[in-house]
């Protein structure tokens, strides 16, 4: 640990100044890392952290209440690209453009950092980012006769996941998320839409949630995972699909890049050495077809606890965090998506076959232009207004509504567009 030593003095105060911080941060396995590494800082530091790890749908919801009412419960949340300009322009967040030369900023992947600024400041610290990918079982491909192409369109991949479903051993074709949720089921429902050429809204913010691309994205999806998924898939968000993944219960797996780690992680995995991956599948055009999202750790305005505040986030998302992930959990659990020095890395090469696609899928996604058709907002799987938070909560639960059966895709793609047409009514997009 000696060659940590040097690191930890850039994040120390004096005793004088130890502060007690609060951090609200997600359940991803990533935070968990953190969460356990945490107290280096806080013995090199003097500092103290209560921990509030939430699910990602009530992080969500508590971290926005408490924000927007600047109650000031929380010295640091975890955000991400969505909320970050947004939040930053209302003045809801500090400025985090002074954690000092040593941070390396030069060395943020551009695409992450610019979706995590307003008005060329940065007001949050990525932790990590992620494009999405194909995840799937080469010794069940290889088995089945099956070969993946090096991007899937999504009839292939339902012709392979059917051929691949063994219900009675509890082998599902596919898994994807069901779970409903702006940044849940949506965050896939999204780039599905976008690949089969749909989009939120036209020009004139016109919802489009029952146009013809949604209609035929979503009874895809739906009759797909009725054929091909597990039981119970509405249920099933970015955590449980993981798991589901990692126990060796699914052939084909399309989520964010960023879970590649864990997949090839023999400490968490089963299917380390059994699993290959290809580009996110697409249907009617590539355009959308692989989202972008980074989460990140931001600073409430509200805190009380700024400069201890701004330590924390500058090691837990430094040069020599990364490093520090490596040596106690190894290079292939390291946080992805942020630092071109983790990409350059000869251990990180070695150590992560994903390494390279995960970072052009990362690259290659353009929120500014992420639909066929264009369209007046950016954001490949969200769109960066504030009522989307409300809408795709909303459109989620719709779909979720039609993926378990309680409402043909018609008839809730229909209930959806009129809730959203309201919003935009109300909201003062739509005269």
């Amino acid at each position: 640990m000696a060659a940590f030593a040097g690191a930890f003095a850039l994040y120390a105060v004096t005793p004088a100044q130890a502060e007690t911080i609060t951090i609200a941060t997600v359940n991803n396995s990533d935070m968990i890392i953190m969460q356990k590494l945490a107290p280096k800082w806080e013995q090199a530091t003097g500092n103290k952290i209560n921990w509030s790890v939430l699910e990602e749908n009530v992080l969500r919801q508590r971290v926005t209440t408490d924000i927007s009412t600047k109650s000031g419960q929380y010295d640091i949340i975890t955000i991400g690209a969505y909320e970050t300009p947004i939040w930053g322009k209302l003045g809801w967040l500090v400025q985090l453009d002074d954690l000092g030369d040593d941070y390396g900023y030069a060395d943020l992947l551009g695409p992450v950092k610019s979706g995590l600024s307003y008005d060329g400041h940065l007001y949050a610290v990525p932790f990590y980012a992620e494009s999405s990918m194909t995840f799937y079982r080469k010794d069940l491909f290889e088995k089945a006769g099956l070969t993946m192409p090096d991007q899937p369109s999504w009839d292939q991949i339902r012709d392979m996941a059917v051929k691949l479903t063994d219900r009675p051993k509890e082998q599902y074709g596919i898994c994807l998320r069901g779970k409903p949720g702006w940044g849940e089921n949506m965050a896939f429902v999204s780039t599905l839409v976008n690949t089969y050429g749909g989009a939120w809204f036209d020009m004139d913010w016109k919802p489009l949630v029952n146009s013809d691309p949604w209609k035929k994205a979503i009874g895809f999806y739906v009759d797909l995972l009725k054929a091909a998924g597990p039981p119970g898939a509405t249920s099933n968000g970015a955590n449980e699909n993981a798991a589901l993944y990692q126990s060796g219960h699914c052939a084909i797996w399309v989520d964010a890049t960023s879970n590649a780690g864990r997949v090839f992680d023999p400490k968490q995995s089963q299917v380390s050495d059994k699993t290959a991956f290809a580009k996110a599948p697409v249907a009617v055009t590539p355009k959308g077809a692989a989202w972008a999202w980074s989460w990140a750790l931001g600073i409430p305005s509200s805190t009380k606890k700024e400069a201890a505040a701004k330590s924390f986030v500058k090691w837990a998302t430094s040069k020599e965090y990364v490093k520090l992930v490596a040596e106690f959990q190894g290079w292939v659990a390291v946080p992805p998506g942020t630092r071109q020095s983790t990409y350059d890395s000869p251990e990180y090469r070695k150590a992560a076959p994903f390494a390279e696609a995960s970072l052009n899928a990362i690259l290659s996604a353009d929120p500014a232009h992420p639909t066929m058709n264009p369209v007046p907002y950016t954001g490949v799987q969200f769109v960066a207004i504030p009522e989307f938070q409300a809408i795709g909560t909303t459109v989620g639960q719709a779909v979720s509504a039609a993926l378990s059966g309680q409402q043909t895709v018609d008839k809730a793609l229909d209930g959806a567009q009129d809730q959203t047409l309201q919003t935009m009514q109300e909201a003062g997009y739509i005269k």
